[in-house]
């Protein structure tokens, strides 16, 4: 079912040979940009008729009543409700140890620089709401704002036809159970451009940053609105890559591999493996699993698709080159010991190690966080995290004979750049 790419024989090209989901931002602001410009605009009636464009149901308030996010929570299955409590409980653990502590330095005698962490005032929050309303991504979204101390926290996610406009049911229970009281039925670019650019007329207040994923549209609004608010990434299709030799059990990896694919038929599934037999034996077990799972074609057509491979290297030497010039949003390490190889990865969102961390455990309760970076941006962006929320502010104190004794060095440097008047503005507090 997967096709391979053998590396094993010569070297090539990573960036040319590795599997990768084509999807074309660019061409999908085209698109998007009139939809934005007109929010900008006309506020809230343009996002109520792209609501209806696009949804297909007229929402005439966008916010979601308190009543409907209490009915929410009282009606969620107790099971349901036990596992995202549990859900909140880990991640909250594992985020508010990241939450960073001013720094102050004593440069010199009399003077310091202390950098402070400021949290956003305002965060806007989206959760999709497609093949697969997602109300994990409340739990990963909202915990780390929390934790980081935002203020006034707003989430978006798309109204639903069946629900008579209002976002997924769980979706909104989620949002209960963690407090958040403001809530607006709006999905896509309109949501978005909502975030940013508000609507008082309707008591939309706009954002300082816009976190969570969602689909091209989504990701193109948010590389137009960059600039005016904050963003945490434009996310892509998701992504599984799993690197492992012959001690893995090809029931785990053919199941993990099923599990992101099972999101999207753009969703990549990629295994890089020294052992052959292995892959056989994975493309045996995907056979066989596919067809017990409820979403077949969708599973099919993802692990069929250009984004999808198994590629074969000689080694995990050149298996760990691989990982690392691909930069999965999820990357599974299961080897012979796991944890030394995993510690050797310098491109991935998330690393999951050992046979007993899949990553759907990192989707719900791992404590970890899954909104990560897609398609290559691993290579230089992170997760979503309670720095993501947060914005280092320095304040610099220096008394008068401190900054005597460093006034040489910047009338030195003032002159150098040809700019006399920042020389000026030290020597007319020096002593006369």
């Amino acid at each position: 079912m997967l096709r391979r790419i053998d590396l094993t024989v010569e070297a090539a090209d990573l960036r040319q040979v590795l599997p990768r989901a084509q999807v074309d931002i660019g061409a999908a602001m085209g698109a998007v940009a009139p939809i934005v410009s007109d929010v900008q605009v006309r506020g809230y009636p343009a996002v109520r008729d792209a609501t209806l464009r696009f949804d297909g149901v007229d929402v005439p308030v966008a916010r979601v009543p308190a009543t409907a996010l209490a009915e929410a929570l009282a009606a969620l299955d107790p099971t349901v409700r036990a596992a995202l409590t549990e859900s909140i409980r880990r991640v909250r653990m594992v985020h508010e140890a990241q939450r960073r502590q001013s720094v102050n330095v004593t440069v010199v005698p009399g003077g310091t620089v202390t950098e402070r962490w400021i949290p956003m005032r305002r965060v806007g929050l989206y959760v999709p709401g497609g093949l697969a309303p997602l109300a994990s991504s409340v739990v990963m979204n909202v915990v780390p704002a929390q934790v980081a101390g935002v203020e006034s926290l707003v989430v978006c996610s798309p109204p639903q036809r069946e629900r008579g406009g209002q976002p997924d049911a769980t979706i909104l229970a989620a949002c209960a159970l963690l407090g958040v009281g403001e809530v607006y039925a709006v999905g896509g670019a309109q949501a978005v451009a909502l975030l940013a650019y508000g609507d008082p007329s309707a008591d939309i207040m706009p954002v300082e940053l816009i976190t969570g994923p969602g689909n091209v549209y989504v990701a193109a609004a948010k590389r137009l609105v960059r600039g005016v608010v904050a963003v945490d990434a434009e996310a892509g299709p998701t992504e599984i890559a799993v690197l492992a030799d012959r001690t893995a059990d090809p029931v785990h990896v053919a199941a993990d591999l099923i599990s992101q694919a099972e999101h999207d038929v753009l969703a990549a599934s990629v295994l890089i493996t020294d052992s052959v037999a292995l892959a056989v034996a994975v493309d045996v077990e995907l056979v066989r699993q596919v067809e017990l799972t409820k979403h077949v074609e969708r599973i099919r057509a993802a692990l069929s698709g250009e984004q999808s491979a198994t590629v074969l290297v000689r080694d995990l030497e050149q298996g760990l080159q691989v990982v690392d010039g691909y930069a999965a949003e999820h990357l599974e390490v299961i080897t012979a010991d796991a944890r030394r190889v995993a510690e050797r990865v310098r491109n991935a969102g998330c690393v999951f190690v050992g046979p007993h961390a899949p990553v759907s455990l990192g989707d719900y309760c791992a404590g970890s966080n899954h909104v990560l970076p897609t398609g290559g941006a691993a290579t230089h962006a992170s997760g979503l995290s309670v720095q993501t929320f947060l914005k280092g502010v320095h304040l610099v104190e220096y008394g008068s004979d401190a900054l005597a004794e460093v006034a040489p060095y910047v009338l030195a440097l003032a002159d150098a750049e040809d700019l006399p008047a920042h020389g000026t503005a030290i020597s007319v507090r020096l002593p006369r």
